[in-house]
């Protein structure tokens, strides 16, 4: 698996920067995320395996892909073709997500709670941890009873730990030692 991501690596920079080039983000993302689900066809996915002809594997590939795919796409295709390198498809996909959030200062944050937040309150939140972050917020909530209360926030590498269950974690911890 980090074989194939370290592969796709370089593919993903060369599509982003062509995108941003071309003012064409959202639509190198919505090709790359068709080609990436038909690389993960098994039928697909064997076909590739099979290290047939590259000329014969683009053509086949862009052939499903049909009208998902503009000109830069299918040529995109046949240089990772040519590179027997179409099976990276889903983590070139993976990486172009990713540099496209840098760009766009965008960040997923997870927020687990006991309780469903109001509207409010994930406005507010949002607002706090964009400060906090420097960068756009994007939350994804959760409800968890086992937090009992306050939340949980992971936002990358980074964890807050508001709830009770953690306090109380916490506590136990220290009382043991």
């Amino acid at each position: 698996m980090s074989d194939l991501t370290n592969i796709a690596r370089p593919y993903a920079k060369a599509a982003f920067d062509f995108a941003v080039e071309q003012n064409a983000l959202d639509a190198w993302l919505q090709m790359l995320a068709f080609a990436a689900e038909v690389a993960k066809n098994d039928q697909v996915g064997a076909y590739l395996s099979a290290n047939g002809a590259a000329d014969k594997q683009a053509g086949l590939f862009i052939q499903v892909c049909g009208e998902q795919l503009n000109e830069h796409g299918q040529n995109f295709i046949k240089v990772m073709a040519e590179n027997h390198r179409l099976l990276a498809l889903p983590e070139v996909l993976a990486a172009f997500v990713a540099l496209k959030a840098e760009y766009e200062k965008e960040i997923d944050v997870t927020v687990v709670s006991a309780t469903k937040l109001s509207k409010a309150q994930q406005d507010k939140l949002a607002t706090a941890l964009s400060q906090r972050l420097a960068r756009k917020v994007k939350l994804n909530c959760s409800e968890d009873p086992a937090v009992v209360g306050g939340m949980l926030i992971k936002a990358g590498d980074m964890v807050i730990d508001g709830s009770v269950r953690g306090k109380l974690d916490r506590l136990a911890t220290a009382l043991q030692s």
